[in-house]
């Protein structure tokens, strides 16, 4: 097995990495007490890290090396990596939303003794999500953390959009940059096992999404349906075929949301059932069977908003892949000498840079986004992706 310490995890990002070191050698009582802080927001771009740089920070907190912090050895740190350690609690919502009472149990766990280690940490991913009265659930522990308790809070940005300001305020910010493309390939090829070329292909078509540039080497699917996004660039020009192969393309990415998570979603709902004692039979079954029945609806419909935003995710995806072709026609166009998105399908954008004008691919680049922002609103995918399919034809001058 090959240790890495959480100062080498994070070489690719010094400045990150310095200040993370400095906090968990300040949470030892060791140099600036001032680095240290109970209540941290980590904000960066998709697929930047944010997560696995909490993990990171949690595993300097609870390592056991008297000398190192982080020295991705001992078993804190191990668990930690593995997201296994018993003082860390991480919430990852699956859910379009983090609701108050998902705060309140969050509020509970914080209030806890670490067990084995000096801190029990709390990790709350995609922070974004939460509801304003989880928000101000959540504010007082966030404020005036338990004496042993560090909160990391992710989100996209400060944007008040995106972020309670109350919390921001409470909060010590760090942004967390996109992984280099250098640093992307290493992780590919070393914890992937993946060729140097996929690895190259994989880092610079996901936009430096370490988890887009994973999924990108190890599964079919993702890779099938990155292909069926970019020609659909190709099939404007060709009458209503693109009409047609968005309908394929949302019918394939909705499958692939439902099927990826199928089997944990079954496996959830067989646990639930067990524990509410559906199927018993004897005094008091039937009044237990009613508890069970709610508790088992109130599941089924968190699944269904976790299976929305995960059809969300995944044509979101699809609309940055489309998206990158346009970029690369307009690199290819203007003669700038910067690296393709999607280099595999050079031909495909160089030809779209001669029969398009770059008044009219920035066109299609805000037809794009238009889709975007319309499932964002729920608008219906198929309506969506058609008006998108319209506005890039007319941007494209195809009648």
């Amino acid at each position: 097995m090959t240790y890495r310490s959480v100062s080498e995890r994070l070489a690719d990002i010094p400045r990150v990495r310095d200040t993370i070191m400095q906090a968990a050698r300040a949470a030892r009582g060791e140099g600036d007490a001032r680095q240290m802080t109970h209540s941290w927001l980590f904000t960066g771009p998709p697929g930047a890290g944010r997560s696995t740089t909490a993990l990171a920070f949690a595993a300097a907190l609870v390592c056991t090396d008297p000398s190192e912090p982080g020295c991705g050895r001992c078993k804190g740190c191990l668990d930690a990596f593995a997201d296994t350690h018993t003082d860390i609690e991480h919430i990852v919502p699956r859910g379009l939303r983090i609701s108050a009472e998902v705060v309140r149990a969050v509020v509970h766990q914080a209030a806890r003794m670490p067990t084995v280690g000096p801190w029990r940490v709390i990790i709350v991913d995609d922070a974004d999500r939460l509801t304003v009265a989880a928000a101000d659930s959540f504010l007082k522990t966030v404020e005036e953390p338990p004496a042993r308790t560090i909160i990391i809070m992710s989100a996209p940005s400060t944007d008040p959009k995106e972020f309670s300001q109350t919390l921001r305020s409470r909060c010590r910010h760090l942004y967390i940059p996109a992984p280099s493309q250098r640093e992307i390939v290493r992780i590919l090829t070393e914890e992937e096992g993946a060729s140097l070329d996929d690895a190259e292909l994989a880092a610079a078509t996901s936009l430096r999404h370490i988890g887009r540039a994973r999924l990108l080497v190890k599964n079919t699917a993702v890779q099938q349906r990155r292909a069926q996004a970019i020609n659909v660039a190709e099939l404007i020009f060709h009458g209503d075929q693109a009409f047609q192969a968005v309908g394929s393309l949302i019918k394939a990415a909705e499958k692939e949301a439902v099927e990826a998570h199928a089997e944990a979603d079954q496996r959830e709902r067989d646990k639930l059932s067990q524990a509410v004692g559906v199927g018993a039979r004897g005094k008091g079954a039937a009044r237990a069977l009613r508890g069970g029945e709610a508790s088992l609806k109130s599941l089924e419909s968190e699944q269904k908003a976790r299976g929305t935003r995960r059809k969300r995710d995944v044509l979101d995806l699809t609309l940055v892949d489309l998206a990158g072709v346009y970029r690369d026609a307009m690199v290819q166009a203007s003669g700038a000498e910067i690296p393709l998105t999607h280099p595999d399908f050079a031909p495909l954008s160089a030809e779209i840079a001669e029969r398009v004008s770059l008044e009219g691919l920035v066109a299609c680049q805000d037809a794009i986004a238009t889709c975007r922002e319309s499932l964002d609103f729920n608008v219906a995918p198929l309506v969506a992706f058609n008006g998108m399919i319209g506005r890039i034809r007319k941007a494209c001058n195809v009648v």
